[in-house]
């Protein structure tokens, strides 16, 4: 853990170990809930749990969890020791290198997929910003970082390119979408093509990626120690460029990001616009890391060091208070009244009651919750979107109480959000006429497909690392192994079809990188938690404030 920051003075020279990414949380406010959990991951210490469990082995895991709840109890195939490698993992390994993308005989990153039975390429030749997080995490977990290196500096030699769409001009700041290498055989020269959105399917700039540019970054300092890179001026420039983009004020009232539909995973119109739940938990995730990394020694970095201060109080609050969505918070909803006015309404966003689905009354449990995809003037997006309410956790910008409370969501509705093949990308699915209004008759986006309801495999080490942190790996385990009876026969399809997540997608390509990066992350999460650190914010311990619940919502 990172030394300690508070709100004492800070040096004017300020390196990755002299912040502590969980001080700051002093300065939010966390709404309190109603509901006891057991100690969370960041309660304990990751040597101490991982010394443990290389004594133990694997099955006494399930001391530090709730044992026996909801029939999780450990599967008569995990009394095989966890720490022999699976014969999976050596076929993923193989095929995760097959990917590796190369610039004038280095390393840079991974193609998107290795599919050689579909005709069209598209861009799955490319790397992708996004997509290369999990094959970065698998680098660095095995020893190999300076591919994770070479990546970095070249999608920050991207950004300060001239970025042009027609005739418009983006954002300083702005990560490209992807890229890919052109070899010329002839002349011996390779080329970088990037794209900042201008090639993309429906010309949507990636706002994700340089939030996960800014978290691979730090993931990279914490795992090799090396601060040389994070320090560097290209570095530190090319994180204030992101945060420039981000931070500039603007005619919102809202301390969340204002952003168009398509812009992060859910890379298509499915009715995300405004302010999704994935850009937000990235977005303060974002923060934190360049807080963590961002160094004082003028006027311009201590400047940009207070406005992430404020933006980090007032997003967190926010967040807490106007997204987080439990059996309670939705009674309170369901009895809102309208058209009220001023600063004293409860009803802030004028959401009319009759707008809430059907279906969340008997998808929401008495214990759990979870932070819904969307809030705006009258209307609340109630769906569940996994990658959001994971980062949420990793981040802490769900509090502990709200992090377990997820965790439970999942395990009470186990068969709705992971199935047969984990993770349910959003839930519910979105069909019918509704589907021809949200999606524009999307045809990849129909019913229980793609981003509308589709089972991703990339989203196992999200959900792992989220478990690991919370003290649940017995769910990640169920998860990890539901994947592995399937995976590799498959084919590691980009993502499964139908409620259950039973059928391999109707245009996934085979060989998706992601699919087969997530999982080696996964299984070497849960055989060594102290991975965990270079991906999770710890939330700080000595502060337990007593405010009332939901206090923004409720009288």
């Amino acid at each position: 853990m990172d030394g300690h920051m508070g709100m004492r003075k800070i040096s004017s020279h300020c390196s990755i170990p002299d912040l502590d990414d969980s001080d700051l949380l002093r300065l939010l406010e966390k709404p309190k809930l109603n509901i006891e959990r057991q100690r969370s991951f960041d309660e304990r210490s990751l040597s101490e749990l991982s010394i443990g469990l290389a004594r133990a082995g694997l099955d006494n895991y399930d001391t530090y969890s709730p044992g026996g709840r909801s029939g999780f109890n450990t599967p008569a195939s995990s009394t095989r020791n966890s720490f022999e490698p699976h014969p999976m993992v050596a076929d993923a390994w193989e095929s995760l290198r097959k990917s590796l993308v190369y610039f004038r005989g280095q390393p840079v990153g991974t193609i998107a997929a290795v599919d050689h039975q579909s005709e069209e390429v598209l861009n799955y030749d490319q790397v992708f910003v996004r997509d290369f997080v999990p094959s970065a995490l698998a680098f660095l977990m095995n020893g190999e970082p300076e591919i994770v290196r070479n990546f970095l500096l070249k999608t920050l030699h991207l950004q300060g390119w001239e970025k042009r769409v027609d005739r418009f001009k983006l954002g300083e700041g702005v990560m490209p979408a992807s890229f890919k290498v052109l070899h010329d055989p002839i002349r011996k020269t390779d080329t970088l093509i990037a794209d900042f959105g201008e090639s993309a399917i429906g010309r949507v700039a990636p706002v994700d990626s340089g939030f996960w540019w800014i978290i691979l970054l730090r993931a990279y300092t914490k795992s090799t120690g090396d601060l040389s890179l994070a320090e560097s001026p290209d570095c530190q420039k090319g994180m204030k460029l992101i945060l420039t983009l981000c931070l500039s004020e603007g005619f919102d009232t809202f301390p969340t990001l204002l952003c168009a539909d398509g812009c992060c995973m859910v890379d298509r119109r499915m009715g995300i616009y405004g302010y999704p739940i994935e850009i937000q938990a990235l977005f303060f995730m974002a923060l934190r890391c360049a807080l963590s990394m961002l160094k004082q020694d003028d006027a311009e970095g201590k400047e940009c060091v207070e406005r992430i201060v404020k933006r980090l109080h007032a997003l967190s609050y926010h967040m807490r208070s106007y997204f987080w969505l439990d059996f309670q918070q939705l009674n309170d909803i369901y009895r809102y009244k309208t058209e009220e006015y001023s600063h004293t309404a409860v009803n802030k966003f004028n959401v009319i009651p009759d707008s809430i689905p059907d279906w969340v009354f008997d998808f929401m449990p008495m214990r759990g919750g979870y932070f819904i995809g969307n809030v705006s003037p009258a209307r609340m997006d109630f769906r569940w979107f996994a990658l959001g309410n994971c980062v949420a956790i990793l981040s802490s910008l769900a509090t502990p109480e709200q992090s377990m409370a997820i965790m439970d969501l999942i395990e009470s509705r186990w068969d709705e959000l992971v199935g047969e093949m984990p993770l349910k990308i959003s839930y519910p699915a979105i069909e019918s006429h509704e589907w021809q209004i949200v999606t524009g008759c999307d045809p990849k986006n129909t019913r229980w497909s793609y981003h509308n309801g589709g089972s991703w495999p990339v989203l196992l080490w999200l959900v792992t690392a989220a478990c690991i942190k919370t003290g649940r790996p017995q769910i990640a385990r169920r998860a990890i192994e539901l994947a592995e009876s399937r995976l590799l026969k498959d084919g590691w399809p980009e993502y499964y079809d139908g409620k259950l997540g039973r059928y391999i997608g109707k245009q996934a390509r085979k060989y998706q990188t992601w699919s087969i990066a997530g999982y080696l992350v996964a299984k070497m999460m849960l055989e060594d938690p102290s991975h965990l650190g270079m991906i999770s914010l710890e939330e700080d311990k000595q502060m337990k404030p007593v405010i009332k619940r939901s206090s923004s919502w409720t009288c």
